[in-house]
Parts: C-alpha cells; structure tokens; sequence
C-alpha cells in the first residue's frame, strides 16, 4: 500500500471521528423545534406565585402605569374573565387595524363586517357608496404600524361590558383614482402618516371571544 493511499485513509478516519464528537456535543436537528415546555412552564409559575403574592400583573403594567385608573379598570377585566390577556388584544388589536383599514380603502366590507359595530359598519357603507358614485377607486398598500398604544380602557361592573381605546400610527400609500383612471389624490411613492383612536367592545366572561370596533376617531 502506497503512502498517499496511507495518508488518505487516515485523514477519513481523522473526519469521521471529529464528525461522532460534533454529534455527541451538539446533537441532530430536524425541522421545526418546540421550545423546552418546562421551562415555560416554570416561568409560568413564577408570574402566577407574583400576582398571588400581591405583585403587579406585568400583562397590565407592561401597557399602562400601575396606579393608573385603567391598570384598575383592566384587573376589573380579568377578575370576572382571568384568562383574557391584555398583551394578547393589544396583538389582536394591531392586526384588527390593518385589516380593518385596508378593508374600508379597498371597499373590501364583507370581509370586516364581523368586526365592527352595526353603526360603524352602517358608516363605512355609506362612505364606501359615496365614493363608488362619484366613480373614484383608491389604490392602497399598507407599510406597517409605527405605534400603537393603549390609551384607555372602562369596564361596566354591572353588565361586564369592556371598552379599549387602542391609538395607532399607521404608514401606507394610498391612491385615488378618477373614472377615466387619472391620479386625483396621492402618490404610489409617497408613504402616509395615518393616526387612529379606535375604541374596542366586547363583554366579558361570555362564550363569545371577538371584540368589536365600536367607535373611531382619527
């Protein structure tokens, strides 16, 4: 056997073995991992063991300060429904308002209308309709939410009824087109600061989870 031969065959042995190490140390991954549950689960625990000690509820202070009358409102929420989440609707509610925004610039109504509040949708009827008659179509794309904020919350102890007002900067280009297809409004290029006080009902504790856009005010 010549040395080269030699030299080859020892480099592969050299190869596979530091390949079974990197194996042992790192181990294999196949797709998609769960995260370790029970760490989550003890994370869980501990924020459980805070509220019961007497702490703040992180899921309200993390959106409004801890002494405010809405931090105060939102616990009113959770007592009689705990397992709602503050974070979870501030989420919910940032998808809501792009949605809900592309939906009315589209003329898209159908595809809202079980989000929002039969007098809003009564109003974005008739703006809708007013537009189709006076034959404009808008163009839009949605660029993104810049911020969104809780700024106040209310709740009805004795019909358990909830309100949110969400504030949002939204940024989009948005197009308006007359019947022959010319530019009357906008700019394809140009992005668009949009600000937006959406206030969100729903009563708590009931089987129904959707929460409905009952009031704007840009």
């Amino acid at each position: 056997m010549n040395s080269p031969l030699i030299q080859l065959l020892v480099l592969a042995g050299i190869a596979v073995f530091l390949i079974l190490r990197l194996r042992s140390v790192l181990g294999t991954r196949e797709g998609f991992e769960k995260p370790p549950l029970p760490q989550q689960q003890s994370a869980k625990s501990r924020r459980d063991f805070e509220v019961i000690e007497g702490g703040p509820d992180q899921d309200i202070t993390d959106h409004v300060p801890e002494d405010s009358d809405q931090a105060q409102e939102l616990a009113a929420m959770k007592r009689v429904e705990p397992a709602f989440s503050v974070t979870d609707f501030v989420q919910g509610a940032r998808g809501a308002y792009e949605m809900i925004v592309m939906g009315f610039e589209k003329g898209n109504l159908k595809e809202i209308e079980p989000f929002l509040a039969e007098d809003v949708f009564e109003t974005f009827v008739s703006v809708v309709a007013a537009r189709e008659d006076q034959g404009l179509t808008i163009e839009a794309e949605f660029i993104g939410v810049r911020e969104t904020t809780l700024a106040d919350a209310r709740f009805d102890k004795d019909s358990n009824r909830a309100e949110i007002t969400m504030r949002f900067v939204g940024e989009l280009t948005s197009v308006v087109r007359d019947r022959g297809g010319d530019i009357i409004e906008g700019s394809p290029n140009t992005v668009k600061r949009q600000k937006d006080s959406w206030t969100f009902a729903r009563v708590m504790g009931t089987d129904d989870p959707n929460w409905l856009l009952v009031a704007t005010d840009a």
